[in-house]
């Protein structure tokens, strides 16, 4: 499988990276914003392409995603602002799932924020544009585009080592979760079909990652 990756040089889909880096099965794409961040990927063997979200058109991302069997989105402002943050979370968003459309791609996996929906739209906190981008861009993907989706609501994102068993469902209080087990959870969605057109929280708990997304 063939996975193209937007956002590839998130602290996410680093992790991301090196789980697939070795797997015969998974072929990362990594879709990436500045020349000197390709290193990373070359050291693991990954292929890279050289390409601005904001800035280059649909066509062209299109174009670079031709031949890929999924798309991963991880990519986010990461607090840089409000105008950033549509750019990036809302339009960037919706940019790389009608690019996939148009590269005749069907599986597309989000990564989210962990609550959306409107009333957590309507409360005041440091995140609230950035929940807005997220819930729309997430409403776009489910109602506008005929893309075989899976959305991940990750908990509070946290930098120690993964532990590789989670938690994952919809309801959650939330709770933190190690990125390094949010992207063993997207190999397994990739992994297993019964992801698709769902939706879904993880945070850290005691099932088996690859165990939890099977049941999901």
């Amino acid at each position: 499988m063939n996975v193209f990756v937007v956002g590839a040089n998130g602290k996410v889909a680093r992790h991301f990276a090196d789980f697939v880096k070795d797997d015969s099965t998974i072929r990362e794409v990594a879709m990436i914003r500045k020349a000197e961040q390709a290193d990373f990927f070359e050291e693991r063997g990954i292929e890279t392409v050289l390409l601005d979200l904001v800035k280059n058109s649909i066509e062209e991302i299109a174009e670079a995603m031709r031949g890929v069997d999924a798309v991963i989105f991880s990519a986010g402002a990461g607090g840089s602002g409000l105008e950033k943050t549509i750019l990036i979370d809302l339009d960037g968003a919706i940019k790389a799932m009608t690019a996939a459309e148009q590269a005749g791609i069907k599986r597309f996996i989000m990564v989210s924020t962990f609550r959306t929906g409107r009333e957590e739209m309507a409360r005041e906190h440091e995140l609230q544009i950035y929940t807005i981008a997220k819930n729309y861009a997430d409403e776009w993907l489910k109602n506008r585009t005929n893309l075989d989706w899976t959305i991940v609501h990750p908990g509070i994102l946290i930098n120690v080592p993964g532990t590789g068993r989670i938690k994952v469902g919809m309801g959650h209080d939330i709770n933190e979760i190690p990125r390094q087990d949010v992207a063993q959870t997207l190999v397994s969605v990739l992994r297993n079909d019964n992801t698709v057109k769902k939706e879904f929280e993880v945070l850290a708990g005691d099932s088996d990652v690859e165990e939890a997304v099977r049941r999901l």
